[in-house]
Formats: structure tokens, sequence, C-alpha cells
């Protein structure tokens, strides 16, 4: 397609309205612009066109014969257009939300919440795939993923949902009450490490500690990782506020807590959010 020998659109627009109205007048009220705006848009498709297409009278304005064909067809353009931005909005207003997060935010902290949700907004279909692969955000399918870091993740806009620096933590069926005032001193026991994640590893490292070195290491997603903490199996690093009412009641003990500065980020597709996803957005901050 030529798009030089396209009119521009605004113009387009004007003629069409003026066409539908019979009005340069009436024409401006449904565009919301002023009526010399409008004339002078008439007078822009009709010199890209070299043609007349309108005779200004005092009861309005007489299409010429070119210009009655120019707007059946413009008009009928204008129908499909508007009938398939309709269609569009229907089909994006009614397709499921894609949230996408990791096994241990799903598990620990979205899904006892999510009957509140259902709740408050019964028209929102959710679809939730908790997965350690991180999948970008994309029109038509992931609209939202949660995420654990620093904040840094390239082309997507991210918001902190909360801060929570994870800590390294055992339960006190494994470890009882003893004393722990250096990192070595969790090589004695077995490790449960998260799938798809290396904040544990990386802290080990900068504690002087390898973790291929150990013998006793199992890796699991993350909801299978806390089931397997708080039976005892091994020491976990995860974020405290999934785990707060056992540690609360003694059930498991804080050995170490990680300085640096982590958190849950929502990541989301620069540019406008379908309305369900805002919806979803409001609620998960509310429930902070």
């Amino acid at each position: 397609m030529d798009w030089s020998n396209i009119p521009p659109l605004n113009a387009l627009r004007a003629f069409a309205a003026v066409a539908e109205t019979r009005s340069l007048t009436k024409a401006a009220e449904a565009l919301n612009v002023t009526r010399p705006a409008v004339s002078q848009q008439i007078r822009n498709l009709e010199s890209h066109l070299n043609e007349s297409l309108l005779v200004r009278g005092r009861r309005g304005v007489i299409l010429t014969p070119r210009g009655e064909a120019l707007a059946h067809s413009v008009q009928a353009a204008f129908a499909d257009i508007a009938d398939a931005a309709q269609q569009f909005s229907i089909s994006e207003a009614s397709r499921a939300l894609h949230v996408t997060t990791t096994p241990m935010f799903a598990s620990s902290f979205l899904v006892p919440r999510l009957a509140a949700f259902r709740s408050a907004h019964p028209g929102i279909e959710l679809m939730l795939n908790p997965t350690c692969e991180f999948i970008d955000p994309s029109p038509g399918g992931i609209d939202m993923a949660i995420r654990y870091g620093t904040g840094d993740w390239p082309g997507v806009d991210c918001e902190l949902l909360f801060v929570g620096c994870f800590a390294v933590v055992a339960a006190t069926s494994l470890i009882g009450d003893r004393e722990f005032t250096e990192p070595g001193q969790i090589m004695d026991y077995p490790l449960l490490l998260e799938l798809g994640y290396k904040e544990f590893a990386d802290w080990m490292t900068s504690q002087g500690l390898d973790v291929a070195e150990h013998k006793n290491v199992t890796r699991m997603p993350g909801n299978l990782l806390l089931d397997g903490l708080r039976r005892g199996e091994g020491i976990v690093a995860t974020v405290p506020r999934f785990i707060e009412q056992d540690i609360k009641a003694g059930h498991i003990r804080v050995l170490f807590t990680d300085r640096e500065t982590a958190g849950y980020y929502l990541l989301t597709r620069p540019g406008v959010q379908r309305r369900p996803l805002r919806t979803f957005i409001r609620w998960l901050k509310s429930t902070m």
C-alpha cells in the first residue's frame, strides 16, 4: 500500500462527521473540536484530493456528487474500524488475566488470598502460572509477572510490592536450640535449595562457603521447599514474611539474614494496562 496517497486521518474523520451530520457545527460538537478546526480539515482534504467535496449553504452543507461517493466509502471504512475495535475490546475484557509468579509466592502468599479476590471481583477470571522460569509479559499472553529481586529487569515496568530480604532459617525439630554464630555451621545440616534461584548459593559464596562441597543438597520448587522446611528436612533461605506464624510459634528459627535490599516486584509491559490487570494490582496492594 502506498501510504502517501492516503489522506490524513483527522481530515477523513472530520469529513465523515460532516457527511453524517450535514453540518460543520454539529460535526465539531461530535468530534469535540471547534468549527474552524473542522473547516480547516475539510480544506486540507480537498487540497489533498484536488477536489471540491461540499458546498456551504445557509441551512448547512451539501455534498457534491464526488463528495457523496467519498462519504459512502469513508463512512463504511470507519464503521468497519469501529466494529473491529469493539470486538477487540470485548475480547480483551473477557480474556482471562494471566499472572505468572514463583511457586513460593503463589503457595505462601497469593493462593491463600484468592478467595477474597474472587469474592470482591467475581467477573475476573484469573489464570495463575507458578513457575521458576521467567516469562516476559506480552500482548495477548502474560499480563503480569511477580518476581523476587532488586527491580533491575530490562524492558518491563517494575513496581515494588513489598521489601523482603531473605533469611536463612531452619525448623527447631532439625537444629534444636543450637546457637548459630558462624555461617559455616549450616554445613552440618541438609540444605534445601529452590529450583531456578541462586540467592542462597550466592549468599553462601559471600560467606566463603561452597554449596558444591556440601554432600546433602536437595533442589525443589518453592512451594515444596517450605513444606520440607516445616518438616525439618533441611536448612532453607526464604522471605520471613511467608513463615511469620511458624517463627512466632517457635517452630522455625531465623539463623542469618541477608543485608541486600530485595523484594517482590510487579512486572508489566510498558503502556496501557487492561482493566482487569489494574483491578488485580489495586487489590494486591490493598493486602499489604
